[in-house]
């Protein structure tokens, strides 16, 4: 079997990079990413030292509160570097699901009975049911956006299919989370607009893998989480001042009124918003390309995209000619994930049976609910997914293929073990 371990492009040097990470193990292949990315000591570095400096709450006269203030400040203007935003249209909260199910909220006092929304079966739930709810408080319908069984693809024409005057609202991902498709985010943004509706894009799973520009997408909102990207546990919704102004979230009464902070429900974490300027930075200085932080980021993932790609292909190729193996999908345009079924076994034997030789995966439908719904594996265990990330190897996608060729052989021997 050929392999793919010395054919990665440079970029930071994968050996340096990796050493960053004391969560990375030579013994284990983490591909397990797309869940939740280990974190740089940079960033470790950054929310201990915000956790010994004195911290209070943001916007008062003293020391320890405009120390907050300014790590507040800091990580809006590095999520905007980061994704091509502005500042003052950043939303900090916990998690994307957390800031979509608010947004949600917001956006539907806008809506009237009769009003339509529209979501894919592509998305991860966190880009459906909150749509789904709101629109079920104000009797407003939902149609639904179907993704090419076969391909793996989302067509434009999917989802003109199901637009109207009616239409306030395209719900869509930037990239799926379960099997890697990138729709056409651009089209689809373009024929919302032309239909009067707004775009609410996903943002979660692309933003760790491919250069994200907020306006060449057309995305009106552009959600995801630091913890896909080598930050913290927090969220954010990126999207244009103006527009935020339009809507008024419930809150508090004495929280600001200001935008974004209007959408920021409870005091914010500080420590954590230091890490996320912290792995942004550090994601930035991946290459030596010159520029600002923006001009450096775009830079680094440019050539993070070049080096997933390559691991990709090795990955798609190597699980391919295993007789047996079966994809899902097979997007012209993916991030480097993949989801596959193995004959004779359960996705969750599987797991358990990588998880035995230290190589980490996911089974299940991964909040990917309609998707799994699509496939008809929703009752059957979902699929096994594996994920590369800016430190895999390609000795870990190696590991990987070689064990699952292993697997597959089991069937001709009578070996295979269901039980996860």
């Amino acid at each position: 079997m050929n392999t793919i371990a010395s054919t990665i492009p440079s970029l930071l040097p994968i050996d340096d990079l990796r050493s960053q990470f004391p969560g990375l193990s030579p013994d284990d292949a983490a591909l397990d990413g797309a869940a939740g990315t280990q974190v740089p000591l940079a960033v470790i570095d950054a929310i201990a030292e915000a956790l010994r400096s004195a911290m209070a709450n943001t916007d008062g006269a003293f020391t320890a509160s405009r120390r907050s203030t300014e790590v507040v400040s800091a990580a809006r203007s590095a999520i905007a570097d980061l994704v091509g935003g502005v500042p003052e249209g950043v939303i900090l909260g916990p998690n994307m699901t957390t800031l979509t199910f608010h947004l949600a909220d917001a956006l539907a006092r806008t809506w009237r009975r009769g009003d339509e929304v529209v979501v894919t079966s592509l998305d991860h739930d966190a880009n459906v049911r909150p749509w789904r709810l709101a629109a079920e408080r104000v009797g407003a319908t939902v149609r639904v956006a179907e993704f090419d069984l076969d391909t793996g693809e989302l067509p434009v024409a999917a989802v003109k299919r199901v637009l109207s005057e009616r239409t306030k609202l395209v719900a869509v991902t930037a990239a799926s989370n379960m099997i890697g498709t990138r729709p056409d985010v651009r089209a689809i943004s373009e024929a919302a607009h032309a239909a009067g509706a707004l775009t609410y894009v996903d943002g979660v799973h692309a933003t760790s893998h491919v250069p994200v520009d907020v306006a060449e997408l057309g995305a009106d909102f552009y959600a995801c989480s630091s913890y896909k990207f080598c930050g913290p546990h927090t969220g954010c919704v990126t999207a244009d001042p103006a527009l935020l102004e339009e809507l008024q979230p419930a809150k508090l009464i004495p929280s600001p009124n200001s935008v974004p902070k209007r959408f920021e429900r409870g005091t914010l974490p500080f420590e954590l918003l230091a890490g996320v300027r912290a792995a942004i930075d550090w994601l930035a200085d991946l290459t030596d390309a010159p520029g600002d932080r923006r001009a450096r980021l775009l830079a680094a993932f440019t050539a993070i995209e070049t080096r997933l790609q390559l691991l990709l292909g090795g990955l798609v190729a190597g699980l391919s000619a295993i007789e047996g193996v079966r994809l899902l999908g097979s997007p012209r345009q993916r991030t480097s994930t993949v989801s596959f079924l193995v004959d004779g076994f359960t996705p969750a034997a599987v797991s358990a049976r990588l998880g035995q030789q230290r190589i980490a995966v996911w089974d299940g439908d991964n909040y990917a609910y309609e998707l799994m719904r699509r496939y008809g594996l929703s009752n059957s265990g979902g699929a096994v997914r594996a994920s590369i990330v800016l430190y895999t190897t390609g000795v870990e996608v190696d590991r990987l293929v070689q064990a699952i060729a292993a697997l597959a052989s089991e069937r001709d021997t009578g070996q295979r073990d269901q039980r996860p």
